[in-house]
């Protein structure tokens, strides 16, 4: 099944997606606190405001330095070595946008950085989870481009606004797990950047898998239903190349999970 976000007077809901139409499931709050619309209003899809598939208090964990691809970089970059344990930062829901929503550039940055990830999104509380039992609270799975402020970011040891600067989250639909599977098996995340491919990668070169990170952060922390986990991205970003290349305004990225779906950003001057 495919769970898309939208706006309807206002108000933020969740539609199932059958072809070019959404079926109305109730608002995001009311499907994610397990109390959905069953058939409601039956929607053009062309027609509706699309929006982040998660309710306004979803919470956005990031997993940075996640794969062994990205790594390298990542030393090179911020002289941080392979973490041992699932390295966590946070992100707001606010800077989440919809595909085909445009992103700006901060004004004091050369330009934005693209990181393509498979986003987790929780289907039910989970406390104290473990691997065995980890992929019981998954809801889906979306595509997420974890667009970065790298002078920001950098400029400290914290990564806090490098990572949240507005509008830098775009996100795809979900796409339930049934559909998906286990992403242990593989599946191939990639970017493109004015149709030219910067990332391909694989989920079986992340570091710490999905049970691994869900249980590393739920023995601390109960996610709650529409809480995301992002994943992490492999290598291929732009402040890792030489010279680096950074997205600046007239710039389209693309990111693409394999059976999960792709967001396409446009990137305009901020203001």
């Amino acid at each position: 099944m495919k769970l898309t976000g939208f706006v309807l007077d206002g108000v933020r809901h969740i539609g199932r997606v059958e072809g070019d139409a959404v079926v109305d499931l109730g608002t995001a709050d009311a499907f994610y606190a397990g109390s959905p619309r069953e058939d409601g209003e039956r929607l053009a899809l062309a027609e509706v405001t699309q929006a982040p598939p998660v309710p306004l208090t979803s919470r956005v964990f990031c997993v940075g330095i996640n794969y062994r691809s990205h790594a390298g970089e990542a030393k090179d970059l911020a002289g941080l070595n392979e973490p041992k344990l699932p390295m966590i930062f946070g992100r707001w829901q606010q800077t989440l946008i919809a595909d085909g929503e445009w992103a700006p550039v901060p004004p004091n940055e050369k330009g934005l950085d693209w990181e393509v990830e498979l986003a987790v999104v929780i289907g039910s509380q989970v406390w104290g989870a473990t691997r065995e039992n980890a992929l019981d609270h998954v809801l889906g799975y979306a595509a997420f481009n974890d667009l970065s402020a790298r002078a920001k970011q950098l400029a400290t040891p914290q990564f806090t606004l490098g990572k949240n600067a507005d509008r830098s989250g775009p996100i795809s639909p979900i796409v339930t797990k049934d559909e998906v599977g286990d992403p242990a098996d593989g599946l191939q995340v990639r970017t493109w950047v004015n149709g030219d491919l910067m990332q391909d990668g694989d989920t079986r070169d992340l570091i710490h898998d999905v049970p691994a990170i869900i249980a590393y952060i739920t023995d601390t922390i109960t996610l709650l239903p529409g809480d995301i986990i992002a994943t992490g991205t492999p290598g291929g970003v732009g402040a890792g190349r030489t010279p680096p290349v950074f997205l600046t305004p007239g710039d389209e990225v693309t990111i693409e999970v394999e059976k999960v779906g792709r967001v396409t950003t446009p990137i305009v001057a901020h203001g």
